[in-house]
């Protein structure tokens, strides 16, 4: 990507078919500083002179292969870019025998161009680890040549709308659906944030990539698996990092009017003193090139899409979404926020925090009751009233003639009373 980070045409990043930072780019960078410290060596430790800028020389050409050709694509299309002024600097540095600072400042352009690409990769594989959530293979209940039921296992990109789906407990659902048959409790977190599980019966909507905790289901399919929500939550992610943010809008177009004034001004600085004043060309010269040189924005045009990237790539590692730059810069403008999933700020556990008896019982008596009931459910609100009970010594009455119902609560005798009930 040329420093004009411009997405219609050409760039200057060097990426291998598999979309990570190109290895011979990392080489070249690597071979670069090597070849630029140890010429550095030879000149002020070694004293040898007749190598230093031979290895300056070599430096150069190891940091710079990747951007001529990028720098000859911007002249060609008369659109100059940093790649251009860059290798124009250095070019102008070694006319002038300065070859330690067209290695040192070409190097560094080098390597910021590197971490650029590093940070696009991250940001790519963090979204690429959202594929993870949802299984592979899927388990289709199919009507066998005899007539009989049968489950069989095939990819999910096999499946289609209106197939009927096994899930069993502790397993990912593939795709999105409805459920057929069956009840459970679904943990919907890395789909809709929400921390607790959502109990899910006959009719209720399940997504691909959620986690079936307790029962078994039956889900008939109504979306492929290129049309899941979790597929189109990725697809909306990927896109989103193309979107530019306001300060990445600033650089492209700073650096677009930048390059070609700054270009222009050091030919005026070279040519108009000599001929206007008769100044000594090979001064002027000499300070044109310097400006091309210390006038190269390289540190504003590529920190900037580096930052923006690598914030949405950590933030998608912890598991938040962030729909490009323009939303992360909104971020920070923020004067107050309202937070509303359990889970965001807190835990995402339940947890007992009080008990209050009726009439003349105990906190006791109603936690030796409740958790008598909860002890036959894995809800996580039973969880948390048989920790409670755990807490405080508090053992569970027995239960019989237990009832669960999915959504709504639990019925059964405590002790011989019926519902639990104290008296």
């Amino acid at each position: 990507m040329g420093c004009e980070h411009d997405h219609d045409e050409d760039h200057g990043h060097d990426h291998d078919h598999s979309g990570g930072v190109n290895r011979t780019t990392l080489l070249l960078t690597a071979a670069s500083g090597l070849l630029l410290a140890a010429g550095f060596a030879c000149g002020h430790l070694l004293h040898r002179e007749d190598v230093e800028p031979v290895l300056f020389i070599l430096a150069i050409l190891a940091a710079g292969a990747p951007l001529a050709p990028e720098a000859v694509k911007a002249a060609l299309r008369l659109r100059p870019d940093m790649n251009l002024l860059m290798v124009i600097a250095v070019i102008g540095a070694a006319a002038i025998g300065e070859w330690h600072e067209g290695a040192t400042v070409i190097f560094l352009f080098s390597v910021a161009e590197a971490l650029e690409q590093f940070s696009l990769d991250r940001a790519r594989n963090a979204i690429r680890k959202l594929l993870d959530l949802a299984p592979t293979e899927a388990t289709v209940k199919r009507t066998s040549a005899a007539g009989e039921r049968v489950e069989e296992r095939v990819p999910v990109e096999a499946v289609q709308v209106g197939h009927t789906l096994v899930v069993k407990p502790g397993e990912k659902i593939p795709l999105d659906g409805e459920v057929a048959s069956g009840a459970s409790a679904v943990n919907q977190a890395p789909i809709t944030g929400e921390s607790l599980p959502v109990a899910k019966t006959v009719g209720d909507t399940v997504f691909a990539g959620s986690l079936n905790e307790h029962g078994a289901l039956e889900v008939r399919v109504t979306r492929l698996a290129q049309d899941t929500t979790l597929a189109r939550i990725i697809h909306l992610a990927e896109e989103a990092q193309e979107q530019r943010a306001p300060s990445q809008r600033f650089v492209d177009k700073f650096a677009r009017y930048y390059t070609p004034n700054v270009l222009f001004a050091a030919v005026a600085l070279m040519v108009i003193p000599p001929l206007a004043f008769h100044q000594p060309f090979g001064e002027w010269f000499y300070r044109a090139l310097v400006l091309l040189v210390i006038a190269c924005p390289c540190a504003l045009v590529i920190s900037t899409p580096v930052a923006i990237v690598s914030g949405l790539a950590s933030a998608a590692r912890q598991g938040v979404l962030i729909k490009g730059g323009v939303h992360l810069e909104q971020a920070g403008r923020l004067k107050a926020i309202a937070f509303d999933k359990t889970g965001t700020l807190t835990k995402g556990v339940p947890e007992v925090s009080d008990v209050i008896p009726l009439n003349d019982h105990t906190p006791a008596d109603v936690l030796r009751v409740a958790a008598a009931l909860e002890s036959r459910s894995e809800h996580p609100l039973a969880q948390a009233v048989l920790r409670r009970a755990a807490a405080q010594g508090v053992a569970p009455g027995v239960v019989g003639d237990f009832e669960a119902f999915p959504g709504k609560g639990a019925r059964g005798n405590v002790e011989g009373r019926p519902d639990g009930s104290l008296a």
